[in-house]
């Protein structure tokens, strides 16, 4: 087949209108990232609230159990990242994304109204799994498409910026679910929580993740109307084909993996990991674990844009080398110290320390990996490549460092982030070129025609 990116793309009809167009596109599909992400991280943050209902609280394994579960769930982002990847390439973005909330929508509602395991027995705790299997393949579509979404959507001066909305959202989901417990920390007691207050929380993402399938639907498509068109006739079968990824794109699908490996193990050490740690250290506090994780990870939402801005005037592999270094250095700090700190200043000052640290990975990591792959091959590419290292690095990273903890293991598991992170670095420094013309340069203006 022929590859669109190499036809000469027709320039927009204006800056203002272009950026206007850009902004909307945006705001459309970051909304359904955010409940999308909130539903990924609402399991997380009432665990310890639910572990109870779906495993016997005599088992000292339970909280092993459940994290588990969240560990499991992204072996089906790889299947997820396959299945709305090629759906992304072949039908569009604006389709994919609505499947993957719609799935989203059904499973958190399916899971605030499981019995518990007094009612039904091991029932319960195969239908929280059933469902977080499917939450993580709709996930893994999430990811590939909303990042080459975004991506694509952006104008060329500030696609850093535009894209780093991803990671606005992304972590906006968390940011929500720690603001949903907060709330009900302050109507509701640790037992009316547990026996119902998680119900409710899972119930605000099913509901709000239907909202925004109506949203997803008036999104401008960002594939233009002769690729799809060309798809539908049979004439294109290359696009979101995944022997075409293989043998034209290994070398692109093995650097997204490569980037994407320190990233994601950083991400959920610093955004799963350490929240869990502060939980522990302030248990006996009220609502102290809840407000300093809350305000850190807002503070990592909002400079998710300046982290764009700055790649748009330095390039994006200044900000993963600054991330690379940063991350090989400070994860021994903050995995050593954090659980040793009482004094809210400190711990507050640690993991916004490492947030900004993490910054200049998940600001621009949409836009590093998009940038990767022509547009017939961009969901597929971006998506597998990502599912593929989060599954084996990211994902784990709480269940592993849990069973670290346990074992008391911790310095190894601080030794084995530092080396993937490690590994990842290598790859920033002598891999990646920095502000070279990529394939979205080329198609500019072919989109939302």
């Amino acid at each position: 087949m022929s590859d669109p990116t190499t036809q000469p793309a027709p320039a927009p009809a204006s800056p203002r209108a272009a950026n206007r167009r850009a902004i909307l596109n945006t705001l459309r599909g970051s909304s359904g990232n955010l409940v999308e992400w909130y539903d990924v991280y609402v399991y997380t943050v009432f665990v310890s609230y639910f572990e109870n209902q779906f495993f016997d609280s005599a088992d000292k394994n339970s909280t092993l159990y459940v994290y588990g579960i969240f560990a499991v769930t992204f072996l089906m982002r790889p299947v997820g990242s396959w299945f709305f990847g090629r759906f992304a390439d072949r039908r569009g973005r604006r389709a994919a994304l609505t499947f993957s909330v719609s799935l989203m929508a059904a499973c958190s509602l399916l899971i605030a109204l499981t019995p518990g395991r007094e009612s039904i027995g091991v029932w319960a705790a195969v239908i929280l799994l059933l469902c977080r299997l499917v939450q993580g393949f709709a996930t893994g579509g999430e990811y590939g498409a909303s990042a080459t979404y975004m991506s694509e959507a952006a104008t060329r001066e500030r696609r850093g910026f535009f894209s780093s909305f991803q990671y606005v959202t992304l972590v906006g989901g968390h940011v929500l679910a720690q603001l949903t417990l907060l709330v009900m920390q302050l109507f509701l007691d640790r037992e009316q929580i547990a026996e119902f207050g998680w119900r409710i929380a899972f119930l605000i993402g099913g509901v709000a993740a239907i909202v925004v399938f109506w949203l997803r639907r008036s999104m401008d498509e960002s594939l233009s109307a002769e690729q799809l068109a060309a798809v539908r006739r049979g004439e294109d079968t290359g696009s979101g084909s995944l022997r075409e990824l293989l043998t034209r794109y290994w070398r692109p699908l093995l650097t997204c993996f490569l980037v994407t490996i320190g990233g994601t193990i950083a991400f959920y050490t610093y955004s799963v990991n350490a929240p869990a740690i502060v939980k522990s250290t302030y248990a006996d506090e009220g609502m102290t674990a809840t407000w300093i994780n809350l305000v850190s990870l807002t503070f990592l939402m909002v400079i998710q844009p300046i982290g764009g801005l700055v790649s748009d005037r330095v390039g994006r592999k200044p900000l993963l080398v600054f991330f690379g270094v940063g991350a090989v250095i400070y994860t021994y700090v903050l995995l050593t110290f954090l659980p040793q700190t009482t004094s809210v200043a400190a711990s507050l000052t640690l993991v916004c320390v490492g947030y900004v640290i993490l910054t200049g990975y998940t600001s621009i990591n949409a836009i590093v990996k998009a940038e990767l792959f022509p547009s017939h091959i961009r969901a597929l590419g971006v998506g597998l490549g990502y599912a593929l290292a989060n599954s084996a690095f990211g994902g784990t990273a709480p269940l592993i460092y849990q069973a670290a903890k346990d074992g008391g293991y911790v310095t190894v598991f601080i030794v084995y982030v530092t080396a993937v992170v490690a590994a990842s670095l290598l790859v920033y420094v002598f891999v990646l070129k920095n502000k070279t013309e990529t394939a979205l340069d080329r198609e500019q203006g072919r989109a939302f025609v």
